[in-house]
């Protein structure tokens, strides 16, 4: 939804470790019942009261963010350096980014909690949409937007927009793998996999923005080509 300058992990610190049990147990229900459970059924399922629910979290809406907030806390990238960053240590912070963010979205709680925003999208039945929207994409777009401002400070990176550039990045690594996921395409994204289409997406950033610092051309490597025109959606 994670840079020592650190990709802030708030999400994460603002929970204790009992909010955050309840918050895979609100995941669980969205991965076996959609979103229409209340929070009577929450507090059943979770073992605790409905007072410490609204205690913890306000409302319903205040459940279903802290919820997305708590996934989207899973996208992290590793630290570095600002001061002394350098094109091996830019790739491998980035390859990071996007092995992690390709497991999250991969993973059945995202697929589900992804499913149901999109399900209510627009029909006015919940905020959920907005609540993924705000704190899944732009959240995590504002994660790794300091990473590509650093590589370009750096002399690495080149770009007019960070906002831009972290779109080019989203659709590199996403490509079409969270609409396959969303209409039911059961296919196999393994550890492997994942870090092969990392490496590849990044390998695709770098031709495009990289400026052949360190003596390496585009300090990109040899991915292929982005194909133009590929399905991809922004969510968590």
């Amino acid at each position: 939804m994670m840079i020592a300058v650190a990709v802030p992990d708030d999400e994460e610190a603002e929970f204790t470790e009992r909010q955050r049990e309840v918050l895979d147990v609100v995941l669980a229900l969205m991965v076996e019942e959609g979103d229409g459970f209340s929070v009577a059924r929450i507090a059943r399922a979770a073992s605790c009261s409905k007072e410490s629910l609204y205690k913890w979290f306000g409302d319903r809406d205040g459940i279903l963010t802290a919820t997305v907030q708590w996934q989207a806390s899973r996208v992290r990238a590793g630290e570095y350096d600002r001061q002394r960053l350098d094109a091996a240590q830019l790739r491998k912070s980035l390859e990071g980014f996007a092995a992690n963010w390709l497991s999250v979205i991969s993973s059945k709680t995202s697929i589900a909690l992804n499913r149901v925003a999109v399900s209510h999208a627009g029909n006015g039945r919940s905020r959920l949409g907005q609540i993924v929207l705000a704190n899944g994409r732009f959240a995590i777009g504002e994660r790794l937007k300091p990473i590509l401002e650093a590589g370009r400070a750096a002399g690495i990176l080149d770009f007019e927009s960070s906002e831009e550039a972290f779109r080019a990045f989203f659709g590199l690594v996403g490509r079409d793998v969270q609409i396959r996921f969303l209409l039911g395409d059961d296919f196999l994204l393994d550890e492997e996999t994942i870090a092969t289409d990392a490496r590849r997406a990044i390998d695709q950033f770098l031709v495009l923005f990289g400026t052949g610092k360190d003596g390496k051309k585009n300090a990109g490597g040899t991915g292929d080509a982005p194909a133009a025109g590929e399905a991809k959606i922004s969510i968590i």
